[in-house]
């Protein structure tokens, strides 16, 4: 990217210089918050359950489906997944059609659609059959978000999903070779080179292709960052996400701990992030950039309240209460053949918590909006919740929009801290992933 642009009106105009200033203490300070509040909201502390809420009237719902197969399992990653099957796999995929069709018993309707995983990819031919499956079920859903790996986009049966995902994200991580070798990638994805070219073929079959790309391991010096970017760049993909890193309290010490990079190098890569991305991408959050300002993205909690999932190990989140799913595929399997949904557990929020969550939200994708929480919870967010805005304030991470009084304006300093903190609610998360699945014994599979 050129040092200077020459706009049509002759003007000079710098590139994006962003203003991160928080200091590292205050950085870490913040990351040993986010964990307190992290261990504190999100302990396994669930009562039993077998069924699901009914949706209420007047609310928009998301559909969540999960997919816990992929042909390799890469070390970093603590995400549902077991190691490919494909009878297993075949049995899930129609287990999962039988549990969207109990949703729709239960009298859900849903707006959008998001596959994650594991590797939604495994079997080309049940995902497209799901798919179909939840539109013709489900005739509101506008759009279909999906993952995938940069090997699957090589295959013939990968064209099957055409015209029926909106929205494929490509888990890349980085293009260089090195990074990829020292997380086991190489061999099992191919060169950056690869897999640039893969995803240049496969942009003519989606309306948005999505980057995503991981900062924040050893090793990965700010020559690595720009050439990633550059090359991301270089694919004029719809969207590019960089996500940062996340080590979970099971990992620390394991091998995914050897591999991220010292704190402090975190803040020097986000701002290089910023300064490339800023101009060619309109950032939809923290971490996630966009041709435009209203389109979908990985983080679809951003913008649905209340979303439902079904799979194996899915989470649901539906009138101020977690519910989730059997981590075990033979108990899924038993469940749903019994005519049960997938849901075990359950955990109701207090209002305090669900309001911080949202606060949590609005830095992260930099909608914090006092109106907002007025219409939502009918409260004034700046004395509901005068610790939280009082914080950032004070470290110039939000300031009042000028135009707007209803309004935030999230600073960069605030996007820092936002991704800070939804890394660690991410890591959380991971946390209880890897705790649900820690009893889990060969049966299970």
């Amino acid at each position: 990217m050129s040092s200077i642009i020459q706009s049509a009106s002759q003007e000079l105009i710098k590139p994006y210089q962003s203003n991160i200033t928080v200091p590292n203490w205050m950085i870490s300070s913040m990351e040993r918050v986010m964990q307190y509040y992290v261990d504190k909201n999100l302990r396994l502390d669930t009562i039993s359950t077998d069924r699901m809420p009914k949706p209420v009237e007047g609310k928009k719902y998301m559909l969540y489906a999960h997919i816990p197969f992929c042909h390799t399992l890469c070390s970093f990653c603590t995400f549902h997944r077991f190691l490919f099957r494909e009878d297993k796999a075949r049995e899930y995929f129609v287990a999962l059609r039988k549990e969207m069709q109990m949703a729709k018993d239960l009298g859900y309707e849903f707006e959008s659609m998001y596959i994650g995983g594991g590797t939604t990819t495994v079997l080309e031919d049940e995902l497209a059959r799901t798919i179909e499956h939840a539109k013709n079920l489900f005739p509101g859903i506008k759009e279909v978000s999906c993952e995938s790996d940069p090997q699957h986009l090589a295959s013939p049966e990968f064209k099957q999903l055409k015209g029926l995902v909106d929205r494929m994200s490509i888990g890349v991580q980085s293009f260089d070779d090195g990074i990829l070798k020292m997380t086991d990638r190489l061999d099992k994805f191919g060169s950056g080179q690869q897999t640039f070219d893969r995803i240049m073929a496969a942009k003519e079959l989606f309306p948005i292709i999505n980057v995503d790309l991981i900062f924040g391991f050893r090793g990965q010096t700010d020559e690595i960052i720009q050439s990633d970017l550059e090359m991301a760049s270089k694919l004029d993909p719809r969207q590019i996400t960089t996500y940062p890193l996340m080590i979970t309290h099971q990992t620390r010490k394991s091998v995914k701990g050897q591999l991220a990079a010292p704190h402090s190098d975190m803040v020097n890569q986000y701002r290089q992030i910023l300064n490339h991305l800023t101009g060619q991408y309109t950032q939809l959050s923290a971490w996630a950039f966009g041709k435009t300002n209203d389109e979908g993205f990985d983080e679809y909690v951003i913008d649905y309240d209340e979303y439902l999932g079904v799979g194996s190990g899915s989470f649901s989140f539906l009138n101020d209460t977690l519910y989730v799913n059997t981590f075990s595929l033979k108990k899924y399997q038993q469940r749903i053949a019994e005519g049960r949904m997938a849901v075990e557990q359950q955990k109701k929020y207090q209002l305090k918590e669900v309001m911080q969550y949202r606060f949590l939200l609005g830095m992260f994708s930099g909608r914090l909006s006092r109106k907002y929480f007025r219409d939502t919870f009918n409260v004034n967010l700046d004395t509901a919740l005068f610790k939280e805005m009082t914080s950032m304030k004070a470290m110039g991470a939000i300031k009042n929009d000028p135009v707007n009084p209803d309004e935030l304006i999230v600073t960069d300093n605030g996007k820092m801290l936002g991704l800070l903190m939804m890394k660690e609610f991410y890591s959380g998360m991971d946390n209880v992933r890897a705790q649900l699945r820690q009893p889990l014994g060969a049966t299970d599979m």
